[in-house]
């Protein structure tokens, strides 16, 4: 079957619908996890009994087709070997461990883990390298796993330093509360009803094949087909994770006013989820149709960063979201970071060369950003462009230094590259 990146986008459109129709009311998390799919990651679902947990995922795993799925209740009293395969007596006899990984999750596409709490502290662990690196590492054993997308279902949440590791390996994350909606509840009878708690084969299925060369796009590892991100949208992004993560730490001080520090943690954002966000923005702009991202990407990247199914984060986001967008809208706020983050990379290119300097500038910046801006400034500065080819420090440093910043965000970033010039150009000298 051909791959075609137009055809499996509405494929992927038609399936969350198809999947919504099957589970009433549940559109934000479907959508989330499709985007899951999408970024290879992990989507952890936390609800009370009986709302439907096991049905979306099922429903959402029987929309492809080609893919390997493990299934698995946990409990206290299962060991790793639930997950990874029975050991091989005969090796382990001679004391060595080794797990007959056939039929594992170590070999599945997919996996779906049903109250993941309930499961040990031992077994976690083991899965911990299993769910972030993708490898089975069990004694000497180790050996890559075929894991694209995990689903896992709890009724609780139980926090230990191992379950708060497990955790982390869930980028995405949902609540799904009880519907007491009359329509709502009417809509879910009527399916029950009709199908019971039955998987509704579709239509049409995906090709997990081309979902993982898809994924793989997104993700930069298969660059036959490069989805982007530009500068100034990447440091609009990491403005608003900062912005959020500040949020919301202020507010936990706020709920434990009074209280020691040792009663709450703080909030936090990795540097690793804030980098697989990108896969993220790459995937949402996929779904839009485009392989650009833009801010209405930036905005839904609270499927990362809050939980779905809890508003007070998701509103959060969206706070922080619309606190930099509306900084940055209210002059030109997006093209001065474009030519700051222009001028970033000149300054790199002159600590690799500092023969740069001895060029004129006006071929130095030769298609970049930065060129039209600079020499119009140039144009009012100086007498013509050739007197300032030998003097091309002090022009740089003169045009950051009268650049007027519109927020306190571009502010920062000037300021930031000021100290930046100084230090390469004193290291270059006269």
């Amino acid at each position: 079957m051909d791959f075609s990146l137009e055809k499996l986008a509405l494929d992927l459109k038609n399936a969350a619908e198809f999947v919504s129709h099957r589970v009433i009311n549940r559109e934000e998390i479907i959508q989330q996890a499709f985007c899951a799919f999408l970024t290879g990651e992990h989507l952890l679902l936390q609800s009370r009994t009986g709302v439907g947990k096991s049905l979306l995922a099922e429903q959402l795993f029987a929309m492809f087709e080609g893919a390997n799925i493990f299934r698995v209740q946990a409990s206290k009293e299962q060991q790793p070997d639930t997950y990874f395969g029975g050991l091989d007596i005969e090796k382990l006899k001679i004391g060595k461990i080794h797990h007959n990984t056939e039929g594992s999750l170590v070999e599945c596409d997919f996996g779906f883990i049903d109250e993941i709490f309930d499961a040990n502290d031992f077994t976690l662990r083991a899965l911990l390298s299993l769910l972030n690196e993708r490898r089975m590492i069990r004694g000497v054993q180790n050996v890559p796993a075929n894991i694209h997308t995990v689903i896992a279902a709890t009724n609780y949440l139980r926090i230990s330093e191992v379950t708060e590791a497990i955790l982390d390996r869930f980028l995405y994350k949902s609540i799904i509360l009880p519907d007491k909606d009359p329509l709502v509840q009417f809509k879910i009878s009527a399916q029950y009803s009709q199908h019971s708690g039955r998987v509704l084969e579709p239509k049409k299925r995906i090709n997990f094949a081309h979902l993982k060369k898809l994924q793989q796009m997104i993700a930069g590892t298969d660059t036959s087909f490069k989805f982007a991100i530009s500068a100034e949208m990447l440091y609009f992004t990491n403005l608003v994770i900062r912005h959020y993560e500040f949020s919301r730490n202020r507010a936990q001080r706020e709920r434990f006013k009074g209280h020691s520090a040792t009663a709450f943690s703080d909030f936090y954002i990795s540097p690793r989820t804030q980098a697989k966000s990108l896969d993220l923005l790459r995937a949402l702009a996929f779904l839009e149709g485009r392989t650009l991202a833009t801010t209405g990407d930036v905005e839904k990247l609270y499927y990362i960063f809050a939980t779905v199914g809890i508003p007070e984060e998701i509103q959060m986001f969206k706070k922080s979201f619309n606190t930099i967008n509306n900084a940055l809208n209210s002059g030109n706020g997006f093209e001065q970071i474009r030519i700051l983050l222009a001028y970033e990379t000149l300054l790199e290119q002159i600590e690799d060369d500092h023969s740069i300097l001895q060029r004129p500038l006006h071929t130095t910046l030769s298609n970049t950003p930065l060129r039209l801006t600079l020499l119009e400034w140039l144009k009012e500065k100086v007498a013509g462009i050739d007197q300032a080819v030998h003097h091309n420090k002090r022009v740089l440093e003169s045009f950051i230094r009268e650049l007027v910043p519109v927020c306190d965000e571009v502010r920062e970033l000037k300021q930031a590259l000021e100290k930046e010039s100084t230090r390469i150009f004193q290291q270059i000298g006269n």
